[in-house]
Parts: structure tokens; sequence; C-alpha cells
């Protein structure tokens, strides 16, 4: 990828050919592209819904509107193919690529970057997949042999419709972005120390990141502040830039230090860096106009600081001779030998009298600055001190994330990600330990001091992340347990919080026999179309939540279910599952969690310590025997686990008569997970539980409130779902509370990028509903795909080579496709462009040429049992 440019597009739907390198591509304006490179793509290829994918026939730079038109580069629509810089190469032509790099000789290598002088050796590698562009490389340098080495492979043009291309290349391009059509995804702040605004005057569009302002720092409207540290009376102005400066309060009254007894100003429209030089040569300040190219020569119209040069000497009273060597031809700012290697008070006066915001009534800066060894830009490029840069950037950046940490330990309620506030403060040196252990000093007195808006698993959450940052490995693992005790203590909490306790009536009904003797729940599945993990917690005990799923049987029977009875032939409790695995247990005390993982009966029991029949006295002169069964793939995806534990809660509720409804069993199921050690959230319970499509929210509290708002669907919108979705086992067994684990713990840090994507994820469930309320299948087609995305943020392994096979080869049938439940394997809902696509795929699916060993599955919405 080319440094100067920032692509924005969906990286999930690109589609690369393998054995072959491709250049990403892009539609764009003339103008555009004679700025750039173009791809001549042939006209015979792959036409999808939002991209083509075409053998590349050549590559131009910079083309005129005329060779775009010679070389047959303009579009039916008037438009050509923008080179976004961005290659990938896979396969065999890869293989080829690292073996040039690694058999070629080093002299080769270099003469091949040194000889490229008009084009750079991207376009030379280009050429070599293009078998139209061979000629010309063959007559340059090494070209023969680059052609020899990866000319067996093509390239194509991958070109995406829904691509925005960012191009920074200039200055005022950067500000343009950050205050333009694209500053909605731009902080205004990061990482970054400011005064309270009563102390200073810093604009609401001026950009700060990794940087510290002291008070009295004035900014201007629009500017970018960026790697600095201002202090004293500094005044920036509009739309600057300013990257890498330290400006401290001057002090002392040496002959060689002018003081600042007004302030450092930098006008409306300009540029400060400051870099350091090598072989120890100190810094230097460097100060340009906004719109000023530095490559533009005097004699013509060339400027510094936004004024021709022929202004600049007269009113800085010097000579072209005193900046510019006599044998130079063009007289730029590019090798304008402006610049002081002088202190920074002197650095700073010298500057503003340059830039013409200073004066300089007796000379003594015009002295300083004829007197002090001076570089051009030209000069500078080559002295800059790169890992010295690297390194005073990462102290600086280390040093700020210690100060947020610390404000944030001593006067916040943990909002802020500590994990990559350490992250940022171990990349510095062994001192940031230390900072972690200081932190550390606020523990434990700190929970107490929130109690009620700092929940206990965060606080937990910050702990332990200290601990490991301080390099205490074995009590961080301790603490790490009590994370995942909070986060299921706060769960059964939320539940349990002002829900009815079994009544005394109700305890001993029916002379000490449990009535009715026996009880079969049966349930269907869900698939989920958005918003799985708003229904998390500990999320949605925080948070707002929403999600919309469906109820469905598969293969004509509702798949999941379990009976339970009460017996007087024992008084113990005997568990069997559909494998024929049994257990029987008549010490009822040893019941208790923790369970092993490997333990085929913990559902069940974690079921039985939450309903509360362990301490009805019916067990006194009863037994129970419980079976359950679920027949459908292990590690499925469509909530089965949770599903199961709803049937077994709801039977024994109405074996002991108690409140056995929908909402008290979905909440139910919450602490048996949390108790069972999976985590995992209430769409899967509500899903099963209740029929049909809905679209249920939950509201923070105690008790934790769901609001589950059936879909009022017609029977036209019913049959066509049933006819255009199909439901695919891809036959990847999947572990959700591995997942779970990784996505829990990234929102108990406060990852702000995660956060926002859930966000996202509820409000899609939001505007799925209505498209489904509306007919608007196809809309829901493009939910699911945005949600998808956002599961692959959310966890990068939820996808698989198989799944990214069968979504490719669904692609062109398909207006949204997904992963049911955390992804990672399971089932996949296909959502197909018409019934007949959904029959065309369907046969694509179950021809064994496709080379995919999936399964598609009959089914039927779970509509509600007439009354």
């Amino acid at each position: 990828m080319t440094g100067d440019v920032l692509p924005c597009f969906d990286a999930a739907n690109l589609l690369l050919p393998d054995d072959a390198a491709c250049i990403v591509t892009a539609p764009t304006t003339l103008d555009v592209a004679s700025n750039h490179g173009v791809v001549v793509a042939s006209k015979d290829g792959t036409e999808g819904q939002n991209y083509s994918l075409c053998l590349v026939d050549n590559l131009l730079q910079k083309p005129t509107v005329r060779e775009l038109v010679e070389g047959q580069a303009i579009l039916d629509d008037g438009r050509a193919l923008l080179d976004t810089g961005i290659i990938a190469v896979r396969g065999q032509a890869w293989q080829e690529l690292v073996a040039l790099a690694y058999s070629s000789s080093q002299t080769m290598i270099e003469e091949i970057i040194t000889s490229r002088k008009e084009l750079s050796l991207y376009e030379d590698l280009v050429a070599a997949w293009v078998p139209t562009k061979h000629e010309w490389l063959r007559n340059r340098p090494f070209g023969k042999e680059l052609i020899a080495a990866l000319g067996r492979h093509k390239m194509f043009s991958f070109c995406s419709y829904d691509f925005s291309f960012l191009h920074f290349g200039t200055s005022a391009e950067v500000l343009d972005h950050l205050a333009g059509s694209y500053s909605g995804l731009v902080g205004r702040r990061h990482m970054c120390s400011v005064p309270e605004t009563t102390a200073c005057d810093i604009a609401a569009t001026t950009v700060i990141l990794c940087s510290k302002i002291s008070a009295g720092v004035s900014i201007g409207e629009d500017s970018l502040v960026y790697d600095s540290s201002l202090s004293g009376r500094v005044r920036i102005g509009s739309q600057s830039i300013v990257v890498g400066v330290n400006i401290h309060e001057l002090h002392g009254d040496s002959p060689q230090i002018i003081r600042s007894s007004t302030c450092f100003t930098l006008p409306d429209r300009h540029c400060l860096w400051e870099v350091p030089l090598v072989n120890s040569m100190g810094r230097v300040m460097v100060y340009c106009g906004l719109h000023d190219n530095p490559k533009v020569a005097m004699n013509r119209d060339g400027t510094f600081c936004g004024k021709p040069w022929k202004n600049v000497l007269e009113d800085l009273k010097i000579q072209d001779t005193d900046i510019w060597d006599t044998s130079n031809l063009d007289k730029c700012l590019w090798n304008a030998r402006l610049f002081p290697i002088v202190s920074p008070p002197e650095m700073l006066n010298v500057g503003m009298w340059l830039m013409g915001s200073g004066h300089d009534p007796d000379g003594k800066v015009s002295c300083i600055w004829r007197n002090s060894r001076r570089v051009s830009l030209e000069e500078l490029h080559r002295s800059i001190d790169y890992h010295q840069l690297c390194m005073d950037s990462a102290k600086h950046q280390a040093d700020l994330a210690a100060a947020v940490a610390k404000s944030c330990m001593t006067y916040g309620l943990l909002g802020r990600n500590l994990f990559q506030l350490c992250e940022d403060m171990l990349g510095n040196d062994s001192s940031s330990v230390e900072v972690c252990k200081e932190l550390l000093t606020f523990f434990p007195s700190h929970g107490d001091q929130y109690s009620g808006v700092l929940p206990q698993s965060r606080g937990y959450q910050v702990k332990m992340d200290l601990l490991r940052a301080s390099g205490d490995l074995s009590t961080a693992s301790l603490v790490e347990e009590k994370v995942w005790a909070s986060v299921a203590s706060e769960t059964a909490s939320a539940i349990k919080y002002g829900s009815k306790e079994p009544s005394s009536s109700a305890m001993t009904s029916s002379n000490g026999n449990l009535r009715p003797k026996k009880v079969v729940v049966e349930l269907p599945v869900r698939v989920d179309f958005v918003g799985g993990w708003s229904d998390t917690p500990p999320w949605s005990l925080e948070r707002p939540g929403c999600v919309l799923n469906m109820a469905i049987s598969l293969e004509g029977r509702l798949p999941v279910g379990a009976t339970t009875e009460a017996t007087e032939d024992h008084h113990g409790v005997l568990i069997e599952d559909d494998t024929d695995r049994k257990v029987y247990i008549d010490d009822l005390s040893s019941i208790s969690c923790p369970f092993k993982e490997d333990d085929p009966f913990r559902l069940v029991k974690s079921a039985l310590i939450v309903t509360g029949i362990l301490g009805h006295e019916m067990l006194l002169t009863s037994g129970l025997k419980i079976r359950t069964w679920a027949n459908v793939p292990r590690g499925s995806g469509l909530g089965t686990s949770s599903i199961l534990a709803a049937a077994v809660v709801k039977c024994l509720f109405q074996l002991m008569e108690d409140d056995g409804g929908d909402d008290n069993v979905a909440r139910a199921v919450l602490v048996v997970e949390q108790i069972m050690g999976t985590g995992g959230g209430w769409q899967d319970q509500i899903g099963g539980l209740y029929p049909g499509i809905k679209c249920t929210q939950s509201f923070p509290g105690q008790p934790l409130r769901l609001q589950v708002v059936p879909l009022l669907a017609s029977p036209q919108l019913i049959q066509e779902l049933e006819q255009r979705l199909l439901v695919v086992f891809t036959g990847q067994v999947r572990l959700a509370h591995r997942v779970l684990e990784k996505v829990v713990t990234r929102y108990l840090r406060r990852d702000s990028l995660l956060i926002s994507s859930i966000k996202r994820l509820a409000e899609l469930a939001r505007a799925g509903r209505e498209a489904l309320m509306n007919g608007e299948v196809d809309e829901l087609g493009g939910i699911m795909l945005e949600a998808w995305g956002l599961h692959q943020e959310l966890d990068p392994f939820c996808s698989n080579r198989l799944v990214d096979e069968l979504f490719a080869l669904a692609d062109p049938y398909c207006c949204g496709y997904k992963l049911v439940g955390a992804g990672g394997g399971g089932f996949a809902l296909l959502l197909a462009r018409s019934p007949g696509h959904a029959v065309d795929l369907r046969r694509v699916l179950q021809d064994s040429a496709a080379g995919l060993d999936v399964t598609v599955y009959d089914w039927k919405v779970a509509v509600p049992l007439p009354r």
C-alpha cells in the first residue's frame, strides 16, 4: 500500500484470485485520474453488484485526457479506474515475488531501486505482471529479470464501487479531510492533556492528538496539533498544522537566549514541525505556508509562508545568495537554506521573523540567522535521525498515557481503556512498569468509593491488566477468576433482584407430591438476523440491547426439548440425554458449582440450582427424572445450549407450579449460563421461547427488563422468507464461549471500537425490524451484510477459509449472508435475491462439484399456535 492514501472500503467484500496479483481500483473522474495512476482493465471479466474483476491490460501514470482516450482507459460512464496503490499477491505469484527478493543479489536490488528515477519500482513490478507492458519493461535496467521472475502470472483489477479514496499528498489535503465530509470519522481529542476552557482558548474544531497543551495556549479553528507539547504564551492560528513540536516557557537572562517577551505566534494557514538530526547535531524547527509547494521555483511564482519569494527577500532584507548557491538553477523552497540549527528559544524567534509574525527592530534575530548553520528541506530529509524521532515520539506518548491513566484512576470512574494505555506506556521503558505498580495502589479502596456506578467486574479487569503490565502474572491469574465470578454475580443480581421467591403454599402443595407428574417442553431453534452481542452480560446489564431473530423448526419438527417427571421409585435425580448418557445423583447436596467443563450434565445441574427445586420440600418424598434432546449438529450456532436450558428450566418451573412464564424463564437461563461458565446473553432463549420473528430490547436495571415485540408478519412475508432464505450447516464446529470470553474482555477494558460496533448492531436490529415490517426483504439482506462485517471486527476469527469460500460462491445469488450466533462455524443464513435464485443456489450447494461439504436444511418459521 502507498503511504499517502487512506482507502475506506469493506475488506470483507474483496474477491482476490488465487495464484495471481490483483490491484484494487476505484472509478473516479478524469480530473482526479489525470493526477494519479490509472489502470486499463479488460472489457471481459466478472461483474458483481458492487464490483468487477478483470485482467489488467495497461497502467498509465498521470495521463492526459488524450492519453486516456488513446489508451482506452475511459469507462462507459465517462470515468477511469484509479490505482489505489493496494496490491494483493497470492499463491504461486506471491511465492515467486518472495523468491525474487531472496534469490537476487543485494547489488541487483539496490541498482533496481536507485535506477528508478522517473518511475518507481512499484510500476515496474506491476509491469512484470501485465503482458502488454513487457516490451517497455525489457528496455529498463533488470526489466528482463523481473519479467522472467514474475511474468508467468497475470494481474487482475478488482474494482470496488463502494470505495472512498482519500489522498494525503499535501498538508492542505490533510486539513480538508479532517474538516470536510469525513469529519464525522475524526476524533477531535485523543490521548491528549488539555486544560479547562477558562485557562486556554482552543477552538472546538481543532484536532488535538497525542499532545499536551498547557494553560495560556490558544489554537484557532480547523487546525491539527499532533505529537506536541505546548506551554507558555503560544498562539496557533486557524487552519494550521503543528507536528512533533515542543515549546516550553522560556526563562533566564542569558544574552544567547532571546526570550519571547510577548508570545510565540504561528500565523493562520501555516505548518510547523520539529525533527532531530543525525550525529547529535541537535534539532531543527521547520515552518512554511500551508499551500507552499516546495518544488515550485522562484521565477514560477513559488512562495514561502504564502508570499512570493520576491516579497519575502524584500521584507527580510536578505539576498537570494544568502539562501541559494549560484549553481542552483531552480531556486525554490526545497533547496533554500532557511532553517538554522540553534537553541530552541532562538529557533522560535527566528521562525517568527522568517514567517513575518515577529519583529526585529535592532537586527539581533537576523544576525543570529545569518551567523548560524542552516539547512534546506533537501538537506534536512537526508539528515533526519528517524530512530531518535520514533524514540522521542514513543516516550512522549507513553508519558501522556501515564498521565491520562493516573487521572482516570484518581478522578474518574475507570471509563478509559486502561489496557490500551498500559500498552502505550510499556512501549517506552522499564519506568512504565513502575507507573503501573503505582496505579495498583488505588486498589482495593477505589471500588468502594464508587459503588453503584462502577461494576465490580470492571474494577477487577482493570486490576488484572495493571498486574500483568507490572509483571505479576500469578496474581493477575487469580484476579482473572474474580473478573468472571463478578460477571456471574452481577448477572444473577440483575435477574433475581425484585423477583418473587416461591410461596410456601407452592412449596408444600399436594401433601408433599410434585405436580403435575410429568412435563414435556419442545422448542424451536433460533436464527438471528442482527443485534447479537448487545444481549450479552455485562453489556446488557449496563447498556440497552436490541436483537432481531426468528424461531424456526428444522426438517419438519421442533428440534430441542426436555421432559421432567416426578417419580416415587427413587428419591434422587436421574438425568439422561439423547446420546444415552445418564447419571443418577442420590445426594442432592453434591450438586453445586463450579462444574467441570467436561461435565456433560452441567447444564441440567445448573438449572436445578437456579430454579430452586433442590430445596423444594417435595423432593423429600419424591425423586426426579430429567431427559433432554437436541436434534441439531453440535456447535450449530442456533442457540441450542441456551434453548435446551430454557426447556429444562420451563419444565422444572411447571413441575413446581412456579412462574414458568417465558420472560421469567429467559432471565433464569441467563443465570444458568453464568453458573455453567459459558456466559451468553438472552437472545438465544428468547429466540426459542417466543415463536415467529421478534425484535427484543433489553433495558439495564434490577431486575433486567426484556421487551419482546413480535413482528406482525403477513403470510406473504413469511412465505417470501421461507422461499428465499437458505439455512445451511457449514460442517464447522464452533465453541461460542471461547469467542465470548474475548469479546467480553474487550468490553470490560472499554475498547472504544468494540463499543461502537455493538451499538451499531443494536441500531441495525431496529432498522431490520422496520425493513421487514415494510416488506423490504432486500434491505434486510444489506443489514445482514453490514452485521457480518461488524462481527468480523469484534472477532477476526469468526470466519474461516471454508466460510469465505461458501459466501464467495453464494454472493452472485444473494443480497445478504452471515453466520448465525457468534460465528466461527455452525449454520449460515443465505438470503437469496429471489425465490429463483434460492432454488439455483440450493442446487449449486448440493452439487458435489462445488467442493463444499455443506448441508442445506429444510425449515419453517415456528409461528404461534392458534388459541
